[in-house]
């Protein structure tokens, strides 16, 4: 029988005591190990299992962690976690008090640099490696990256800059022509030419002064280290092309690349997915908005679907499957996509731009001085608004009230159920006149009976939802569900105040006169937020009453499901229910 050689392997100083021709059996060990966790704890899978030999072969070679690994976005590094002192917790992953599902430096040494999102590797590692030269270290510094990934603007800044240095710098390329979504656009195209041997394959990589080798198998271990080996040899810049499968070694993860990005519980031995009954839930709120701009497409000719890199993810793709002219998947590349939607915008079309939360952080220039500043009505459709569970500090969108609520002629919507997203969504299309942004939470609403019959909304304007005495509970988008069951027994008030900007401010005036105390509840940082627009209000006219902020406080919150991170900030229904009653007792 055949000894296992991951049971004895925790470290890479270990893997480096094994022969090289062992490395093939800890390849298939490896991914073993991989599929038996996440089938049943959940998480990322396709992308770590196409680079388990590449990720072998990594810490074999290189001397980490004295040399430098970064991995870009960190979807593929679940076996650099098992390999470097993490195998006997891998099992907490993106649990909440376990292990980060991302390289995370103050989790382990061997993590050189914190990740989430895509596209920083490159400049990361050569900013690592500007620091060794001028510091007289001799070490080797590697940014593994994506062929989605390196097609952002980022990742090019990096090798523009890469290319004029005298730095031992090693991009690896993993092409595997898929991020989460299908890589999209002329980039993709080069490389899948060079791979077919019809292009020039020093046509973009060496014309920027950078070494380019291969492209080569990436799961052929012996290939990948003897070609490591001898660019540890080369100076300066260079970059190594593999070519790699997604989901490599479990059948079904190679032929669904997209489901099995992320696919849920599945079965670790036939590979398949483990089906949950959906009949009876309420939907997604990103299916809610792919539906409903299908639906108003067809009633506008004016409409047109925008989405950095994320058409699953967003349900953009009901549009690009129905009406593909219109809808345009634009690549990791979210500033491109804010700034295409103020081009379109000036010519009359109106762009509903899918993005998350956490990535619109990465184009607020182009929110402020593209569309705002120029009053462009474009539509903002922020998908993953507040806590959105086991992904953690990288991809929470609780941020983006605050980042917004500073903009000049910026209108911001939350809505409170399903039914709220399809009618501002009518409403925004029906020719306003400023920019507006709408944010919604990640996961199921809670109407059965969402699909109803559009009507406008009146913006700037809240509601009343319970009447109440003394205290008043003011709540901002899908937290109200919480508000809602917290204080069922209690004889407060409860306003969905449904806009952060502009402020109903005739409503307002009439709950500070009427009840004593205010509490806001908000699923965003509370530093600069919906509470603080509430408390600026107050300030602004004088209202003396006691006014409670709630909402995730001023940290990064770590990753668990979005109940027990709720329960953490205190934003859960018996948390609020707690509250409250000590306020009014």
């Amino acid at each position: 029988m055949q000894k296992q050689l991951l049971t004895h392997i925790n470290s890479p100083k270990e893997l480096r005591l094994l022969k090289e021709d062992e490395l093939p059996q800890l390849a298939k060990e490896l991914r073993e190990f991989i599929i038996n966790i996440v089938a049943s704890k959940e998480g990322h899978l396709g992308a770590s299992l196409g680079v388990v030999e590449l990720t072998i072969a990594l810490h074999y070679v290189f001397k980490t962690p004295e040399d430098l690994l970064i991995w870009d976005v960190g979807h593929q590094a679940y076996g650099h976690k098992i390999l470097t002192n993490r195998k006997n917790i891998f099992d907490t992953n993106r649990q909440l008090d376990g292990i980060s599902g991302f390289p995370k430096r103050e989790e382990s040494e061997y993590d050189a640099f914190g990740v989430g999102h895509s596209s920083t590797s490159i400049s990361a590692a050569l900013g690592m490696a500007i620091a060794s030269k001028l510091k007289g270290e001799d070490k080797h510094h590697i940014a593994v990256i994506g062929d989605a990934s390196i097609a952002s603007g980022m990742a090019f800044e990096g090798l523009n800059h890469a290319g004029v240095t005298d730095v031992n710098l090693l991009v690896i390329l993993n092409d595997n022509a898929i991020g989460i979504d299908p890589s999209v656009g002329a980039l993709k195209q080069y490389l899948t030419n060079v791979k077919k041997g019809t292009q020039r394959r020093n046509n973009i990589i060496e014309a920027l002064n950078i070494d380019y080798s291969g492209p080569i198998d990436g799961h052929d271990i012996q290939k990948i280290i003897t070609e490591l080996e001898r660019l540890k040899t080369v100076k300066g810049p260079k970059l190594l092309h593999i070519i790699t499968t997604k989901g490599k070694g479990l059948k079904q993860a190679e032929e669904n690349q997209v489901k099995y990005h992320a696919p849920g519980k599945f079965d670790s031995s036939t590979g398949e997915i483990i089906f949950k009954s959906t009949s009876e839930l309420p939907p997604k709120y990103q299916d809610v908005f792919g539906h409903t701009i299908v639906e108003l497409a067809k009633q506008n000719d004016n409409i047109v679907g925008i989405t950095p890199a994320m058409p699953t993810g967003s349900s953009l793709k009901f549009m690009m499957d129905e009406i593909p002219e219109r809808a345009f998947d634009v690549g990791i590349a979210e500033q491109h996509a804010v700034t295409l939607a103020a081009g379109m915008a000036t010519q009359g079309l109106i762009p509903f731009c899918n993005i998350y939360s956490t990535f619109l952080q990465r184009a607020y220039d182009q929110v402020i001085h593209d569309v705002a500043l120029q009053k462009l009505p474009v539509v903002f459709c922020l998908d993953r608004a507040g806590l959105v569970g086991e992904d953690g500090a990288t991809h929470h969108g609780v941020f983006d009230l605050a980042y917004l609520r500073c903009i000049p002629n910026l209108i911001i919507f939350a809505p409170r159920n399903e039914v709220d997203l399809r009618n501002i969504m009518y409403t925004a299309q029906l020719g306003l006149e400023n920019p507006i942004a709408i944010r919604y939470p990640r996961g199921r609403g809670i109407t059965l009976d969402w699909k109803q019959p559009f009507s406008k909304i009146e913006i700037g304007t809240g509601i009343q939802l319970k009447e109440g005495e003394n205290l008043a509970v003011l709540s901002i988008g899908a937290i109200s569900k919480n508000v809602t069951e917290a204080i069922e027994d209690f004889d407060v008030a409860h306003y969905d105040m449904r806009f952060v900007k502009p402020l109903d401010e005739k409503l307002l005036r009439i709950i500070f006169k009427n009840y004593n105390t205010i509490i806001t509840v908000e699923d965003g940082t509370i530093k600069g937020g919906f509470g603080s627009a509430i408390l600026e209000f107050a300030a602004e006219f004088n209202y003396k009453n006691p006014i409670k902020v709630l909402g995730v406080p001023d940290d990064f919150l770590e990753h668990g499901k979005v109940d027990e991170l709720e329960k953490l900030v205190g934003l859960d229904p018996r948390s609020l229910n707690i509250y409250i009653k000590k306020l009014i007792y």
